[in-house]
């Protein structure tokens, strides 16, 4: 390897461009980490003639992968191109060139991670990829090597900086759904088509790669279950505040007794939780250890510098492992079996809105039925529907079954004087104030 370690960049977008920066500003600083230089020899790019802030004397840029692939100088790849069938099978090429490779393509890893690993071990290659996952914050090593002692039970987090950013303007200045989306859009926060964001689709992808991590067993991306936030009224946000929560985009994985639980789903969130406080486009990712007991990583989610932050921290862990003669030596194999949680072990607390008939006896059924399930309330709010012969209820449960929640669902619509079940959603933290454990009529 010498004095200098040559990279090969597929793609040379945002965050590539941002790799090159890192690499210029900060060479003397990676020259005292590594012993050595680093530069970025060749880049892939649909079209060479585009202007761009970088030394072309330095950097070559071609449209031919072969030039990167097969070069024998080149020792890391770093796949930021994007796309998943052409960026899995140039990694693959790469693997068995014996390179090692960095990605950042968080949609390859959730489809592909097991394959691509088991590549790389194959070919005493590293394969990283911290900044497929939230950025510039470093989850997947805080995972992987900080927390690699300990027994982590459950990992929780806000993973998508459009929906936070979107909910965020919904909760705290009262935006419709549409017009928080159109800002987010303005400010360069979600794209022309946000479909992966706001379904829910990005987020579970980055939830399968961190349950696979964080729980050392085969988490898909089909064994997540998601639910967007399109359906959310401001209705909902503002009883949220009333009551004592927030309402975020989470993304939750419990991995207890070997039966794994990884979804996705919108939550009203108790303002004393540490992840009720990330805002606008942050994300945070709050982890529970046996043994460490609660830890949160929050920062930036996305962005050319954050997110090549955590490229180049993968590079440089590859570069030391070369200089130590120790690459490939990842686990490829998960450590247990998997098996996912019945609904009828998954326990949480749970909001409803609905309207019903505005007449006497009507909470005593509602109430009447839930008694019989075992469902007490928390926590209870019903208002008069503004010109119309409607009430409004909306009640938090106390902990019960997913499987005996959605039983009282099923039973509350067949209620003569129920007409409709307008929300409900999964409820998070301990949200006690003085209105709990009370009913109250607005």
């Amino acid at each position: 390897m010498g004095d200098s370690v040559s990279i090969g960049l597929l793609g040379l977008g945002v965050v590539g461009s941002g790799v090159i920066k890192l690499i210029e500003d900060h060479q003397e600083k990676l020259v005292h980490q590594l012993g050595a230089q680093v530069q970025v020899k060749s880049a892939l790019v649909r079209n060479p003639e585009k202007a761009r802030d970088l030394d072309k004397e330095r950097t070559h840029l071609t449209t031919n992968p072969d030039d990167v692939l097969n070069d024998p100088e080149i020792d890391v790849i770093v796949e930021v191109m994007g796309g998943i069938e052409q960026a899995r099978e140039y990694i693959l090429r790469a693997f068995s060139a014996k390179k090692h490779v960095v990605t950042a393509n968080k949609d390859l890893v959730a489809l592909y991670g097991k394959e691509l690993q088991e590549a790389a071990s194959k070919n005493k290659c590293d394969f990283f990829y911290e900044a497929s996952v939230a950025g510039g914050i470093p989850i997947l090593r805080g995972i992987t090597d900080g927390l690699s002692s300990d027994h982590i039970q459950q990992v929780m987090g806000i993973v998508n900086g459009t929906t936070n950013y979107i909910l965020t303007k919904m909760n705290t200045e009262g935006m419709s759904y549409e017009d928080a989306l159109q800002e987010a859009q303005e400010l360069g926060f979600a794209e022309a088509d946000p479909t992966s964001d706001v379904e829910g689709l990005d987020a579970a992808r980055k939830m399968a790669i961190l349950g696979r991590l964080a729980f050392s067993t085969d988490v898909e991306l089909d064994d997540v279950e998601v639910t967007g936030i399109k359906g959310i009224e401001l209705e909902d946000l503002q009883n949220g505040d009333k009551l004592g929560y927030t309402m975020k985009l989470i993304g939750f994985a419990n991995f207890d007794d070997k039966k794994l639980e990884v979804n996705v789903q919108p939550t009203l969130l108790s303002k004393e939780h540490p992840l009720a406080d990330v805002k606008n486009e942050y994300n945070a990712v709050y982890v529970y250890g046996e043994a460490v007991g609660e830890t949160m990583f929050y920062g930036p989610g996305a962005g050319s510098l954050p997110t090549a932050t955590a490229v180049m921290a993968d590079v440089v862990a590859a570069i030391k492992n070369m200089r130590l003669g120790v690459t490939g030596s990842q686990v490829a194999e998960s450590h247990f079996e998997k098996e996912l949680k019945p609904a009828d072990q998954r326990f949480g607390q749970f909001y409803v809105r609905l309207y019903t008939k505005d007449e006497a006896g009507v909470f005593s059924s509602i109430s009447s039925l839930f008694h019989e399930l075992g469902i007490s309330f928390q926590r209870i709010l019903q208002t008069p529907v503004e010109h119309n012969e409607l009430a409004e209820i909306v009640f938090i449960t106390y902990e019960t079954s997913l499987a005996n929640f959605n039983n009282a669902l099923s039973k509350l619509q067949d209620l003569e004087n129920v007409m409709e079940i307008k929300s409900y959603y999964k409820v998070e933290g301990d949200g006690d104030n003085d209105m709990a454990r009370t009913s109250e009529t607005l």
